[in-house]
């Protein structure tokens, strides 16, 4: 690319799964007995026009997502913040997980894509905002 080429402009989806990839690690809330419940994550892909997480059936963050399906999402770049509300979808198809240990081979350690405990979530009725000390909030919908 050129001085003066500027790359084309990112969709909503895309903003974010960048925002998130920059962060490296993001904090995913659910809701467990009427309480939040917080975590650490580190993955984050886009597959087929969606953005997925990987997660273990055996923790109970699947299991209060399956409850729940409601999450919150957020992540700090150094600069910016990233909050999202979304619907965590379960997509048991083993094309997305093998794209996501594709993405972060250093999780086959630990997760095999055909394996039942292995899963990957999309998020779907996604609203997120970035905001930053001195600028508009920005709000993106996916």
């Amino acid at each position: 690319m050129s001085a003066h080429t500027t790359p084309a402009a990112l969709t909503p989806i895309e903003e974010v799964h960048a925002f998130l990839k920059k962060a490296g690690t993001y904090h995913l809330a659910t809701v467990a007995d009427a309480l939040p419940k917080n975590r650490p994550f580190g993955t984050a892909l886009l597959f087929e026009g969606k953005l997925y997480f990987q997660t273990s059936r055996t923790k109970d963050v699947s299991r209060q997502i399956a409850e729940n399906p409601a999450i919150a999402i957020s992540a700090f770049d150094g600069k910016r913040w990233l909050r999202i509300d979304a619907t965590a979808i379960d997509d048991p198809r083993l094309a997305p997980k093998e794209a996501m240990l594709d993405d972060y081979p250093q999780l086959r350690t630990r997760y095999r894509a055909e394996a039942p405990d292995t899963q990957v979530l999309f998020l779907s009725d996604a609203t997120a905002t970035i905001e930053e000390f001195g600028a508009p909030k920005k709000t993106l919908r996916f």
